[in-house]
């Protein structure tokens, strides 16, 4: 993990594409302001890990339908 000291208003660059600025920081929370081109998709990194758990889910429960129809098949 690369770790970073920013300043309000001072930003780091991802892949010549991303930009993220630090907006605000107060009471031991910092707000990010990031500039990306729209086909990036930016989460939130609970977001993001509920995104997955879902997709996971959705495929063993298709699994689960293939194998419901091949034993029906039977």
């Amino acid at each position: 993990m690369l770790v970073l000291t920013r300043k309000h208003n001072e930003s780091i660059i991802i892949d010549g594409q991303i930009e993220i600025t630090v907006v605000a920081s107060e009471e031991g929370k910092v707000k990010l302001g990031i500039s990306a081109p729209k086909e990036i998709n930016i989460y939130r990194k609970e977001v993001y890990d509920e995104i997955q758990a879902e997709n996971k889910a959705a495929v063993s429960r298709s699994l689960d339908m293939i194998a419901l129809k091949n034993l029906l098949k039977k």
